[in-house]
């Protein structure tokens, strides 16, 4: 087996320097909330493939769905010949998503390719041109998707021309406004009414949590005031849950913290166990608004894909893992404020369930210090735990274990964390 040195050199002669790595190690193989590499270490898994393995990697359930799928057939497309698995995983999002309203679903590869099919949805369904989003925001890395993304490096750095009709307001980030909810709201609807014309929005965009963006919490009343908005203006209200759904925050999906029912919600991420699959799913009236055709694309909900989703959901179900990611946040967070507290360069301690995040910044301000963070996310991975950095600002630390992670691997991760931290300030 090659080693990961020689991988890395094989790696630069054959693939395009633009798809970065966090690590140069090599992973040989991965279960539950660990990795191996080709080399023999170990790594605690603190990314989760950004959100992705929650269910563990290689998780039983999602490993013998998959294998009899691709003993059955592996692909027709489903606009050509049809499969119950695409039906049974629209009727899980149908009832497991945000309210008890009539529902439809549809499938496709990737979070991106979910938001841009959501937008497509509400103007169509609206006949309105304008979308909204939000500073801070990171929808994906298509054209259009990049013009909904805020963060210019490396995402969107000559990139364009960027797709019109694409206007972004204030979002709600505590740490830096310091503003209730209701004010922060307050504050993005009256740019939108100014500058847009609440009668040319089509839809709001908005992550009940923002993920790239530093994992920002908004301040409570944010979300219910923005939705109640677009609501009564008849703009469509798009929750983005792609990194947040599927028990990540303690809940199904973020949005139900503050009781919130979207009109459409996108997912992709924590969905499938590791194959890729997205969905869009919504009102009934807006998702069915769409003429037939209008609608789909060749790998889109793929047999193998939702075979792995309905076993993940089954995981998820029956290991109760949204009362697993609110125990990951009940042990953590009380951790990471007292790290907090002995650690001046943190300062800011965020998140929900097991999506949870430190901001770094110069000790004494909220100045962000990119560099020391990632000086912090270097010690974690050579003391073998993965941790990912995000932020607009690239100043903070994200934490996203799977969620079958057990009580004292969880611990280690978090000495490995700690002794990470006291080094930094060391120097």
């Amino acid at each position: 087996m090659a080693s990961s040195e020689e991988l890395h050199k094989r790696r630069a002669a054959a693939v395009a320097r633009g798809i970065g790595s966090v690590v140069s190690s090599y992973v040989d193989h991965a279960s539950g909330a660990m990795l191996t590499d080709v080399d023999g270490r170990e790594w605690i898994d603190f990314a989760s493939g950004i959100a992705v393995t929650s269910v563990g990697n290689s998780a039983p359930r999602v490993v013998e769905a998959v294998q009899r799928q691709v003993e059955r057939f592996t692909h027709t497309c489903f606009m050509v010949a049809p499969y119950e698995s695409y039906v049974a995983v629209c009727e899980m999002l149908n009832a497991l998503t945000p309210g008890d309203h009539e529902k439809r679903s549809a499938l496709f590869n990737s979070g991106a390719e979910a938001v841009e099919n959501a937008v497509k949805i509400a103007r169509h369904a609206t006949g309105r041109p304008a979308i909204i989003a939000f500073d801070h925001a990171y929808h994906g890395r298509t054209n259009l998707t990049m013009a909904l993304t805020a963060k210019n490096m490396p995402y969107k750095h000559r990139f364009g021309p960027f797709a019109p009709e694409v206007y972004r307001v204030p979002a709600s980030y505590p740490f830096r406004d310091a503003l209730p909810g209701t004010e922060a709201a307050a504050r993005a609807i009256d740019l939108i009414e100014k500058q847009v014309g609440a009668d040319n929005v089509a839809a709001v965009l908005v992550e009940p949590i923002q993920g790239e963006g530093g994992f920002v919490v908004p301040a409570d009343g944010f979300l219910p005031a923005v939705a109640a908005w677009a609501r009564g203006t008849g703009a469509v209200f798009i929750a983005d849950e792609i990194q947040t759904g599927f028990c990540r925050t303690g809940t199904w999906f973020a949005s139900e913290h503050e009781g919130v029912v979207p009109d459409l919600v996108t997912t992709a991420k924590g969905i499938a166990g590791g194959l890729p699959l997205a969905g869009v799913t919504g009102r009934a009236d807006l998702m069915d608004a769409v003429h037939v055709g209008g609608l789909g694309g060749t790998y889109g909900g793929n047999p193998i894909a939702c075979a792995a989703a309905l076993a993940s959901i089954e995981t998820m179900r029956e290991l109760d893992l949204c009362a697993a990611a609110r125990w990951v946040g009940a042990t953590v967070l009380p951790w990471l404020h007292d790290l907090a507290g002995r650690h001046p360069l943190i300062g800011d301690v965020r998140g929900r369930g097991a999506m949870l995040a430190i901001e770094i910044v110069v000790p004494g301000s909220s100045t962000p210090d990119p560099a020391a963070t990632a000086a912090i996310s270097a010690a974690c991975h050579r003391g073998g735990l993965l941790t990912l950095t995000c932020g607009t600002y690239g100043n903070v630390l994200r934490f996203l274990p799977p969620l079958v992670i057990d009580e004292p691997t969880l611990y280690r991760a978090l000495n490995i964390l700690q002794a990470a931290l006291q080094g930094a300030e060391a120097g």
